[in-house]
């Protein structure tokens, strides 16, 4: 695969599930992922756990569709990348029916041997440290992290690991603002911030959060709109109109 390197920075990150919102975000943004938020954000699911290989290609193959320019990284979902065999077979089934950039892992110094078996075969790979939603069970589970020495040297630990095995990059979510600049200022190579510091290479967000399709949302999400209030209204509209047969008119019928 032809090695990622960012044209600029600040670099612009958001997810999408499927052609359409890719289409929509690709001008504007230099990374799209094909995240396994998908599996709560899309699927309503509790986590991100419940969401598989095969999901995440039949979403991948779908937003491949609607880019033109951006970088296209795919998350291997939980349970996918437990052995450096299974890991790079599944990178590449992943890669091969996608076409994507590169392959997104949750994880430090545990998956350093992985991450350097999928770059030693010529893989993109995206690191993801700090908050790992992957390890997340409960929902009271998703706590910031960074707060005592020993998370402090957890995520020092897990950038240099990713880092010196030769990642392009690192999403680093939900992290203490100091402990964020100390990773921006230790690192050599980009970091991508979810709820981390504006002092990161880049920021990401899900797109359905930013869009404000959700009531609750973590702390980190600004809304620049609220697409959910839009759609109610649209609909009870429709709903009104068919109730009142104002819908269709006659512009709306074959004549």
């Amino acid at each position: 695969m032809k090695k990622i390197v960012f044209k600029k920075k600040p670099i612009v990150c958001l997810t999408a599930y499927n052609k359409f919102y890719a289409e929509l975000i690709d001008e504007y943004c230099d990374l799209i992922l094909v995240g396994d938020s998908l599996s709560m954000a899309y699927y309503g699911y509790p986590s991100t756990r419940s969401i598989t290989i095969q999901d995440m290609i039949k979403h991948g193959k779908s937003v491949r569709q609607g880019i033109k320019k951006s970088i296209m990284v795919v998350d291997m979902p939980y349970g996918s990348y437990i052995t450096k065999k299974q890991a790079l077979k599944n990178a590449k089934k992943i890669i091969k029916e996608t076409k994507c950039d590169a392959v997104k892992l949750e994880g430090g110094t545990e998956i350093q041997d992985i991450i350097k078996n999928l770059v030693d075969n010529k893989i993109n790979v995206m690191g993801h440290i700090g908050l790992l939603p992957q390890s997340v069970k409960r929902k009271k589970d998703y706590k910031v992290k960074g707060k005592n020495n020993k998370e402090i040297k957890i995520i020092i630990d897990d950038l240099k690991s990713i880092e010196m095995v030769g990642a392009f990059s690192i999403v680093l979510e939900a992290v203490n603002l100091n402990v964020a600049n100390k990773v921006i200022k230790e690192s050599k190579i980009p970091i991508i911030g979810i709820g981390a510091s504006k002092n990161c290479d880049g920021q990401i967000l899900v797109l359905e959060d930013m869009l404000g399709l959700f009531d609750k949302v973590p702390k980190f999400v600004k809304k620049y709109m609220n697409l959910r209030s839009q759609i109610k209204n649209a609909v009870q509209k429709y709903s009104n109109e068919v109730r009142i047969k104002k819908f269709p008119s006659s512009k709306n019928i074959y004549i």
